[in-house]
């Protein structure tokens, strides 16, 4: 996609965020993809994660393989981006 910038990709990955944290039965209890939301530049662009980003995927490591084979935006959670993203907060890679 070259001459697409990146607002198309973040607004996808933004409403796809909140649309499986809001789907009934589609996410755990504990389970909020929205908090990834303050991840996305770490993810798309490999941007130094904040200290938000790294407190929520505390939160979140749980749901990472959940994340990971949901059709609507595995592709990001698996990319090497949020790879990086997950070492860099101190985290480890899960195996799903």
């Amino acid at each position: 996609m070259a001459g697409m910038g990146k607002q198309p990709v973040v607004a996808a990955l933004m409403l796809a965020l909140v649309v499986l944290a809001a789907a009934p039965g589609g996410a755990h209890a504990a389970c909020q993809a929205s908090q990834l939301a303050v991840c996305a530049s770490a993810i798309l662009s490999g941007a130094k994660p904040s200290g938000e980003c790294c407190g929520n995927l505390r939160a979140q490591q749980g749901c990472f393989c959940q994340y990971a084979k949901d059709p609507t935006y595995g592709q990001y959670i698996r990319s090497p981006h949020a790879r990086d993203t997950l070492q860099s907060c101190g985290l480890a890679v899960p195996h799903c």
